[in-house]
């Protein structure tokens, strides 16, 4: 197997999920610059759509910066020759690594037969893995899945994925059904670190197993580690609001620096998906809000900032509400 930049990182390793309108260039360049895990996901894109007229559009789901290294394009999809496609774009697009979605539980997603829905076809699953490495030549190609379709399945499923020898497998502790709705099940993950090992047996170069579900911070993440002997944490829905997040210093942050941070996050959205000179969004605006209730929680006073700022409509005006509300709340910023 092809290990690439994984066989250099240290155990365990700490990884940022990838999510859609949520983890885009901005928002990843923000959390490398105040604490940067030791891998990035890109969000989840199509291959079907890469693979057709609207590639220019999506191409914009691929765009990072080397501070973000190593970075891993994570595609999505349910014909395995689109996936060759993408992953020889992969490689001329630069990329560290390439992984395949098969745990997206979200319904039109699934209906594609692509996400968690390849769960329910394994040997298709197998061959999507195959044509990736097929076009990923040197590049490690890497698994995120889930713990099953309706029930749990991992004792089958995780063989089906082992058999293909992919670098890492991240194992949300959930099945598809059960979505977000229930707390992830850890020892889904304990399970599949001892189906790992009994089948690599004394082979050095093992398929890594990153467990992922509810964790929030980097002291529970290494309780989970201890607990089950994981290679690595990917972190989710922790980040939101929290840049911070894998900074290992563990510092107190401040509601003024999460606010100029947010403020730094605004802007760096519009200056990348704002074209000055056609005059429109590339990507909605409404799409940066989304982290706003995170950053703006637990001071006197957040609900109503957050409402202000919901209904603006760019950068500019985001940061004139923000300072506004500094002025008024001097107190709070002492």
């Amino acid at each position: 197997m092809e290990r690439g930049f994984w066989e250099k990182l240290n155990k365990p390793i700490f990884a940022l999920a990838p999510m859609a309108d949520v983890t885009d260039a901005t928002f990843r360049q923000i959390i490398a610059q105040y604490g940067k895990p030791d891998v990035m996901w890109t969000e989840f894109v199509s291959c079907d759509g890469l693979c057709s007229a609207g590639r220019k559009n999506l191409l914009i789901d691929l765009k990072y910066s080397e501070a973000e290294r190593p970075i891993v394009a994570q595609f999505f999809g349910a014909t395995p020759k689109n996936f060759y496609i993408c992953a020889k774009l992969a490689v001329e697009l630069g990329f560290d690594g390439i992984d395949i979605n098969m745990g997206c539980p979200d319904k039109n997603v699934v209906k594609q037969g692509a996400g968690a829905g390849l769960i329910r076809t394994p040997k298709l699953a197998q061959e999507i893995i195959y044509e990736t490495k097929r076009g990923a030549g040197k590049l490690p190609v890497s698994v995120k899945t889930r713990a099953g379709d309706i029930e749990n399945t991992i004792s089958k499923w995780l063989l089906y994925l082992l058999e293909t020898n992919p670098v890492a497998i991240t194992i949300h502790a959930r099945t598809r059904k059960e979505l977000s709705l229930v707390p992830a099940r850890w020892d889904i993950i304990s399970e599949a670190v001892k189906i790992n090992r009994e089948y690599y047996g004394l082979t050095k170069e093992k398929t890594l197993i990153l467990g992922n579900g509810d964790v929030k911070n980097l002291e529970e993440a290494e309780e989970r580690i201890m607990e089950i002997g994981a290679d690595g944490i990917m972190f989710g829905r922790g980040i939101f609001g929290n840049p911070f997040l894998f900074n290992k210093k563990n510092r107190k942050i401040s509601i003024e620096e999460k606010l100029r941070v947010m403020i730094e996050h605004t802007k760096l959205f519009q200056k990348m998906f704002f074209n000055k000179k056609e005059e429109r969004w590339i990507k909605n605006f409404d799409i940066m809000k989304k982290h706003y209730k995170a950053y703006m929680q637990g001071f006197d006073g957040a609900k109503e900032l957050r409402v202000k700022c919901m209904e603006a409509k760019n950068a500019d005006e985001v940061e004139k509400i923000i300072m506004n509300f500094k002025t008024l709340n001097k107190s709070k910023f002492i």
